[in-house]
């Protein structure tokens, strides 16, 4: 079927070994087999069909907190290289938060919360738009993206940053908010969580956010070719993978200095941040997506499904 079993056998190798790198003594990912075989590879065979002429394809790659999204980017990447022979360059939209200093001056102009990176405002949406409008030229120079340090919750410097050298056939961009759209005003006067009704009174954290999707990020995502959709189960479900990828996080930077990896509870009142928005997309991105992926509790893929072909 679409050469699908050639694809598979030359690509599993190289797929099982980087799933492997994901696991932990703990958390074994089950059928590996499986979910290349039936889910990756079919996706990357629908992701080269939308490609045309020599235009840089852009794919948007959204989920909320912890369902993956690094690991299915780089495993779409992994075999739209290998097999496809394509230059595929994948990024996360959190590369490109603001500095510490700049969401410092924002939160005392704007508000308090916006401080905290992760919602609609708190990315450099001019970098992100130099990104696009550079892989569309059909001339083409080196580009260097920024590159963002969780565990100092702030941005590389400079020398750190990624390159791109050859222009990408295909430039993924994944992230928890990639795609999502505005809320209408009226759903924006009841709180969603105890933060929104306690930190955020007169609705002008979550108004700002909201007015932000609904102009510049809503530009940035309009650009998109397509929009892949990871749709986990319910949001309690990702506060916990959420947590697992913060304990994750802690492990490899060690006793790093002014580390700021966050604990149970500063995952808890984070993840408060994320909630209205991720919410939303539960309901309204399976609808609008170009496919959408299922998860199980596990992790796992459960289905593809193909919304326009």
């Amino acid at each position: 079927m679409q050469n699908y079993r050639e694809c598979f056998e030359k690509v599993r190798k190289d797929c099982v070994k980087y799933i492997q790198s994901q696991e932990t003594k703990k958390e074994k990912f089950k059928n590996k087999d499986q979910m290349i075989k039936s889910h990756i590879i079919p996706l990357c065979f629908w992701i080269n069909k939308k490609r045309k002429n020599k235009k840089t394809l852009l794919v948007g790659l959204a989920g909320g907190q912890g369902t993956g999204k690094t690991t299915i980017s780089t495993l779409l990447r992994l075999v739209l290289v290998k097999y496809f022979k394509l230059q595929v360059f994948k990024i996360s939209i959190d590369d490109f938060y603001k500095t510490r200093k700049e969401r410092i001056l924002l939160s005392k102009n704007k508000h308090p919360l916006l401080l905290t990176r992760g919602v609609p405002g708190t990315h450099d949406i001019k970098l992100m738009t130099n990104l696009f409008r550079k892989v569309k030229k059909n001339t083409f120079r080196s580009i260097s993206i920024p590159k963002f340090d969780k565990s100092i919750d702030d941005r590389c410097k400079k020398n750190s940053w990624f390159k791109l050298k050859k222009k990408p056939d295909i430039l993924i961009l994944e992230g928890w908010c990639v795609g999502a759209r505005a809320e209408g005003s009226r759903s924006l006067n009841r709180p969603i969580n105890v933060l929104e009704k306690n930190a955020d009174k007169k609705k002008i954290w979550r108004s700002y956010v909201n007015n932000q999707l609904k102009s510049k990020y809503s530009k940035l995502f309009d650009q998109l070719d397509s929009l892949l959709y990871l749709k986990a189960k319910n949001f309690k479900l990702l506060k916990r993978w959420r947590l697992k990828q913060e304990k994750k996080l802690k492990m490899k930077s060690g006793t790093k200095k002014n580390s700021k990896i966050m604990n149970e509870r500063e995952v808890e009142t984070f993840m408060m941040t994320y909630q209205r928005i991720t919410q939303n997309m539960f309901k309204h991105a399976p609808k609008y997506s170009s496919a959408v992926i299922d998860l199980n509790e596990n992790h796992q893929i459960k289905k593809v499904k193909f919304k326009h072909v």
